[in-house]
């Protein structure tokens, strides 16, 4: 077969290196977020920019277009079923960097790293007026891009974005299932804090934690869960993400000496991010179709760790040793129902990233509402942190007394990441839809996770979703591995056993 076809084995040589290309800009960006001094961020901003154009310029170049179509015309009949779909992939991305011109690019990477910088000191001194300007700066950039890319792939502004993370996915599809969970949340929450309400609080768990013990304990859990060290690190960050390679996963975390398990989830979190990056096909690694099949199944799948594997009673039991050891826990504040008591508490919180899973989808769907209003023009940013605390209130009850744990809180916007927020929420309800598949196909699995071993689970997602690539859409893969289209009906069952039913 691949004697006849030189043209597809061109684009996937000229794939590869524009792959190998976003894999360094992706190093300098952990660089950026991990170790490098304030001092540096002009100097990178000017790194990143340039590699971006070289990458947009390779995507664009006239001979790449020409390739891909004369691929399809004269050699898509000799291709098997993954090159198909990697020829598919390739069409995809250079539509979209074809709409955006040099100029474009280069100006909304320097404008979103300058954006980030100053945020940071912005958040630090809980003062959103500090980077407002900047952040209206990246923001037009941002319109321009949407509006660009929507005249070129025919779809609304902020689906031309969304397409950029969850390829295929549309608001017209998302608004219907946010409304509904917008409806379902607050009764349910009223009636998991009434039924807290009604019982034993926790016993506090006494600190301090030091930092240092508890990145012993993220080590043993992340391997434990599968991590393997000799493929990644684990690093501090005002953000936690995870970032790098498939053969060198950098996952990030931040850590309070009063609250451990704020860390822990965090590790695990990014920890499921990891797994999904070292289980891609190394096959079909630097093309298109060797990599994640979009943000929300990602997200499915850090979320399935932490939420619906890491916080079950079977896993908490395995921790609970080990957090003894390592934090010097002791007394009756670390037997297991008290610990099952810390990891389930749900509360009206501020903070999106150290919410409960009961309250966390409304923190989704707020910014996703904002989002769609800011690169709609529907909102400015003069009124962002009214809308803001608006909507904490409506659908979370509570109302931020101060932009930094409001506004301020998340790093998406400050880096140009329009279009990402709904895919954690997608990915939840994802998350609860395969861990429900896979136990039923493996009843052993919440048995396993007890005693530390992910083999059946991890064994479980690399067949099903892992080593699929991005072979199919997010959609067929969803059905192929569980027999239905995403259901948002298995969250909610799953939220009611958990919260409601104590499963």
């Amino acid at each position: 077969m691949t004697e006849q076809t030189p043209l597809y084995l061109d684009l996937e040589s000229r794939f590869g290196r524009i792959a190998a290309l976003g894999e360094a800009a992706g190093m300098l960006h952990w660089d950026a977020a991990t170790l490098m001094p304030d001092g540096g961020s002009e100097a990178r901003s000017e790194q990143l920019s340039a590699l971006n154009v070289t990458i947009h310029e390779l995507l664009t170049d006239p001979g790449l277009g020409e390739g891909l179509e004369r691929t399809e015309a004269e050699e898509s009949g000799y291709l098997d079923l993954w090159q198909r779909a990697n020829l598919r992939e390739m069409k995809r991305r250079w539509l979209h960097a074809n709409a955006v011109p040099s100029r474009l690019v280069e100006e909304e990477t320097k404008a979103a790293r300058r954006c980030e910088m100053i945020w940071r000191e912005a958040r630090a001194k809980s003062d959103f007026s500090l980077v407002k300007p900047t952040m209206q700066t990246l923001l037009s950039i941002v319109r321009e891009v949407a509006a660009i890319k929507a005249e070129a792939l025919g779809l609304s502004p902020y689906d031309a974005l969304l397409d950029q993370f969850d390829p295929g996915n549309r608001a017209n599809r998302i608004d219907p299932v946010f409304a509904d969970l917008a409806d379902f949340l607050p009764p349910f929450l009223n009636e998991v804090l009434e039924k807290q309400a009604a019982a034993d609080a926790p016993l506090p768990l006494e600190g301090p934690f030091p930092t240092a013990n508890q990145q012993a304990l993220a080590r043993k859990l992340m391997q434990a869960v599968g991590f393997d060290f000799a493929h990644g690190r684990l690093d501090v960050s005002l953000h936690p993400f995870c970032g790098g390679v498939p053969e060198d996963v950098r996952i990030t975390t931040r850590y309070d000496e009063d609250n451990f398990l704020s860390a822990m989830m965090g590790v695990l979190h990014e920890t499921g991010h990891a797994l999904y990056e070292r289980g891609l096909p190394s096959k079909w690694r630097r093309q298109p179709v060797g990599e994640a099949r979009g943000m929300a199944l990602h997200e499915s799948q850090s979320l399935l760790m932490e939420m619906q594997a890491c916080r079950s009673r079977s896993f908490v039991s395995f921790m609970r040793p080990l957090a003894m050891e390592c934090l010097g826990g002791k007394g009756p504040a670390w037997n297991i129902d008290n610990l099952v008591k810390h990891y389930r508490r749900v509360e009206r919180g501020f903070i999106r990233v150290d919410a409960d899973e009961v309250t966390y989808p409304a923190h989704v769907i707020l910014r996703y509402r904002l989002e769609r209003a800011l690169i709609g023009g529907d909102l400015s940013l003069d009124d962002l942190p009214g809308a803001w605390t608006d909507g904490m209130e409506e659908l979370l009850g509570v109302r931020p007394p101060e932009d930094r744990v409001g506004v301020l809180q998340d790093i998406h916007w400050y880096d140009g990441a329009y279009g990402y927020f709904p895919t954690y929420t997608l990915g939840a309800m994802t998350a609860a839809q395969l861990f429900q598949t896979a136990v039923a196909e493996h009843p052993d699995i919440p048995e396993a996770l007890g005693r530390g071993d992910f083999t059946l689970l991890l064994d479980w997602l690399r067949r099903k979703v892992h080593g699929r690539g991005s072979l199919l859409s997010a959609d067929e893969l969803l059905a192929e591995a569980t027999g239905r289209p995403l259901d948002p009906d298995a969250f909610k069952f799953h939220l009611r056993q958990r919260y409601l039913e104590d499963v």
